[in-house]
């Protein structure tokens, strides 16, 4: 498609953004800016309490990530209450909400507990629909049709962290389950209507930029409705920060303008179908072992990347289907 081509007719999204925007796509489901209210329900994950490994990811402290809203003492009401005031302040436009369950594995529990969390979300006042983060080993057909009976009447994602397509990286970063069982968990999700998500990380230990860019061809076959990406950062007190000051070599730890680049490179090989929801993560500067790009905030670097595009003159889909170089 030319660039003349694109004025006229939009992009395959429907939209002028150069990519799939996420706050777009919910404006063609809802009519409306919907925004997400993360939740801390108290849940662990396998690969912390023993089940399948201990310590869990080795670059997690989700402290670093949750908002100050969030803590697993106070209800699931008390936090979507405290989440909306939050969020008005910057997004006043916003009139329907997502009860986002984002620290940890918020699947990594016996269903009824999980329907009675779900359920008080779900009788806030506004809250239309969940957003679940997951593994993909804490998953089963029990809760998938749970939740496919849920999707009947509310807006159901289940988000599933994955990190990285390679075995090696995952089994170095102390995942505990395999690329294998992520797609697994995608298909059999994706097979019951319920809308996925994944989260991948690009620059963990051990792997190249080649490889990282490769990714785009094998997350373009995922059954995917949204996708979040973003940079490594090296959070304070964690293993991966031992690990970064002994061998630092091994992690790639864009610049911004390097990052810029890769990332233009990466979405223009990735599938235009997939809706893009984060390009780059962001932790307050007091978790971070290395400020790489000083203290830039999301919508900022959204703004760069949007601006990087448009100098390139590409947009997501743009070399789909990419093939890996092998």
């Amino acid at each position: 498609m030319s660039e003349k081509q694109n004025e006229i007719n939009g992009f395959p999204w429907g939209h002028k953004r150069r990519f799939n925007a996420f706050p777009d796509y919910f404006r063609k489901i809802f009519g409306a800016r919907i925004q997400k209210v993360s939740i801390d329900a108290g849940f662990t994950c396998p690969n912390r309490d023993g089940t399948k490994s201990l310590g869990g990811c080795t670059y997690c402290n989700n402290r670093a990530f949750n908002p100050s809203y969030c803590n697993p003492e106070k209800s699931i009401t008390q936090q979507i209450e405290e989440g909306i005031l939050f969020h008005r302040k910057r997004y006043k436009e916003a009139v329907s909400y997502l009860a986002y369950f984002q620290a940890y594995s918020n699947t990594y529990a016996p269903l009824e507990n999980l329907e009675k969390y779900y359920a008080e979300a779900l009788n806030f006042p506004g809250v239309v629909g969940l957003v679940i983060g997951t593994r993909p080993d804490c998953i089963d057909n029990e809760k998938l049709k749970f939740l496919k009976k849920l999707s009947e009447s509310f807006y159901i994602s289940v988000e599933y962290g994955i990190e990285s397509c390679y075995n090696k990286t995952l089994k170095r970063i102390n995942r505990a389950h395999t690329f294998e069982e992520a797609v697994e968990a995608l298909e059999a999700t994706a097979k019951m209507g319920i809308n996925t998500g994944a989260h991948f990380i690009f620059g963990l230990p051990g792997e190249t930029k080649e490889e990282m860019l490769n990714e785009a061809a094998i997350i373009s076959n995922l059954p995917l409705n949204t996708v979040k990406f973003h940079q490594l950062q090296i959070i304070k007190g964690t293993p991966m920060e031992a690990e970064f000051i002994k061998n630092p070599d091994d992690f790639t730890l864009f610049s911004l303008e390097e990052y810029l680049d890769f990332f233009a490179s990466f979405l223009e090989r990735l599938n235009p179908e997939i809706v893009v929801e984060r390009f780059t993560g962001e932790a307050p500067p007091r978790y971070l072992s290395q400020l790489v790009w000083g203290k830039k905030r999301t919508d900022q670097l959204v703004e760069l990347i949007e601006k990087h595009l448009v100098n390139l003159n590409t947009w997501q889909g743009r070399l789909y289907p990419y093939k890996t170089t092998a």
